[in-house]
């Protein structure tokens, strides 16, 4: 099977190439090339839909992962055509494709589609109701899937960090680490994602859509891990750990506090909580800790603190 990686140097693209290397020839992309990457790395811009279709069309891939994504969740409220260029125009170009080249696509969604007015976990068929600019470019490359008639997953997620890139896990410790006292929002509340987790949740899936050689399990898909906390929860149980394995000398001081707290351009849904007994029941495919994950990631910081003192 030969399989197109898309975002392939973010933190959950990183995460998916050495499972997917293991499914067949993996032809990874991304804007930037990073260190160490192999000769099936291409670095390419491909929310330039024209490149993107002549390069579909010399590669002819039997599945798209596709993990590119404008995150920028404040910035989309000033940027609006970005966003949608990059979350609804691109999964729509490799939809279409597909659609004429019997291939498949997995793609990534967000918690955000949601308005986070619920008080009980969000199902895949609970009608979506984005309340910023990144909700809506995120809802929009939904339906360009699903419009295309294309085998596709699409797998909404909620929360993701890891032990590289940008995330919230790294914002705090580095804050942490500047001595500041912290005020963090305690009405938000959604399920921390390992990027490794959905990665492995991901590949799972592929093994048995595929393995299907149908179109069986096509559709929408909700995985985050296992618990549910406010921000400042989550901040809570970074620095346990962080302390815990010697990065951090001491927890800062925090503060709960409302969303209200924060001037922020777009609006976060206050519950981004999401069901999982769809993809539990299709996939066979469980939850997974979130306190062993946090603390494998936190582990993961710590020796490459400790790697770079050794180098330097």
């Amino acid at each position: 099977m030969k399989i197109l990686l898309t975002g392939a140097a973010g933190q959950l693209g990183s995460e998916l190439l050495p499972l997917l290397s293991v499914r067949g020839r993996v032809i990874a992309t991304d804007r930037s090339t990073p260190p160490g990457a192999g000769p099936a790395w291409l670095q390419q811009d491909i929310s330039n839909t024209g490149q993107l279709e002549v390069l579909l069309n010399r590669l002819r891939p039997d599945l798209i992962v596709n993990t590119a994504a404008y995150t920028a969740v404040d910035e989309a409220e000033n940027d609006p055509e970005t966003a949608f260029e990059v979350n609804a125009a691109l999964p729509g170009c490799l939809a279409r494709w597909a659609r004429r080249n019997d291939s498949r696509i997995l793609h990534y969604s967000t918690d955000y589609v949601f308005d986070g007015a619920a008080s009980t976990p969000y199902t895949e068929t609970d009608p979506p109701s984005p309340q910023s600019v990144y909700g809506e470019s995120k809802l929009a490359g939904e339906t360009a899937l699903r419009s295309a008639g294309c085998k596709h997953i699409v797998l909404r997620t909620s929360w993701v960090y890891s032990s590289h890139g940008k995330n919230f896990v790294l914002s705090m410790l580095d804050l942490a680490k500047r001595g500041l006292n912290l005020n963090i929002v305690d009405d938000q509340r959604g399920c921390p994602t390992w990027a490794r987790n959905l990665a492995i949740v991901s590949d799972e899936a592929i093994r048995a859509w595929c393995g299907s050689g149908s179109e069986d399990h096509s559709g929408v898909f909700h995985y985050c891990d296992d618990e549910a906390l406010s921000w400042y929860d989550f901040a809570c149980a970074i620095f346990s750990l962080a302390v815990a394995a010697g990065i951090l000398d001491a927890a800062p001081q925090m503060k709960p506090v409302p969303s209200s707290e924060f001037q922020q351009a777009a609006t976060r849904p206050k519950w981004s909580v999401l069901d999982t007994k769809k993809i539990a029941a299709e996939f066979s495919l469980r939850q997974k800790s979130f306190r062993r994950a946090l603390r494998q990631v936190i582990a993961e910081i710590a020796h490459a603190g400790e790697s770079a003192q050794t180098v330097n």
